[in-house]
């Protein structure tokens, strides 16, 4: 009788032994946890917001007695409408802006008409298309083209001032970036050219063309709807 506990005993000391090594050979099965992606920022659907920046640029007088050149710059700041639709990596765009404007530049220094005039622009639109990268996405790289239109405002040494609105084109490219909830932001560049207006044979003594061309260097936000 007094054996069996013994044996009892040893065969528990045996077989905690033998335990780790029996537990080796078993397979072994880890559980691996998700993965979290966040989900890639998707730039359809029409949006709003508003635009400052800084435009300079060259405006040439040029007529039979009257030649000169201004370089109008200034401050502008307005508002932008748009629609981006997405597909794949590309995003296809239409934005339109409008934007007051205080450029304006004078010449003192010309010949007729402009031995002392300015060239004043007050206003100033656009109507492009877009075309942006979202390979980055929230980063969208962009180009841009499409008409411009504002008006050119023409005061030469008579002090009779006339002024044109003018249709022209631009074009130009950016950034935008993704911010929380539904804001983007933007950095830009375009260049506008509205062509020639005409300052009249009352005004300048001769029929005078004036030609209106800016860079234009802004910032925007937007609110996606």
């Amino acid at each position: 009788m007094k054996r069996l506990p013994m044996t009892i005993a040893i065969g528990l000391f045996a077989a905690a032994l033998t335990a780790p090594a029996l537990a080796a050979d078993l397979p072994t099965h880890y559980y691996k946890a998700p993965v979290f992606s966040a989900p890639h920022y998707n730039w359809t659907g029409f949006y709003a917001g508003v635009n400052v920046g800084y435009g300079f640029g060259k405006s040439d007088w040029s007529g039979t007695v009257t030649n000169g050149s201004t370089s109008p710059k200034g401050a502008l700041a307005g508002g932008t409408l748009g629609y981006n639709l997405q597909t794949g990596s590309l995003v296809w765009g239409l934005e339109a802006d409008i934007d007051y404007s205080w450029a304006k530049g004078s010449d003192s220094s010309g010949t007729g008409g402009c031995t002392s005039c300015e060239t004043k622009n007050s206003w100033l639109g656009t109507a492009r298309g877009r075309i942006g990268y979202a390979a980055w996405d929230r980063w969208l790289p962009f180009i841009t083209g499409g008409a411009a239109f504002g008006d050119v405002k023409m005061a030469p040494s008579s002090g009779v001032s006339e002024s044109e609105t003018k249709f022209g084109w631009t074009v130009g490219g950016g950034v935008e970036y993704a911010l929380q909830a539904n804001w983007t932001a933007k950095v830009e560049y375009l260049y506008a050219d509205l062509g020639n207006a005409n300052c009249s044979a009352a005004a300048c003594t001769t029929s005078t063309d004036v030609s209106y061309k800016t860079n234009i260097v802004r910032a925007g936000l937007n609110y996606r709807f």
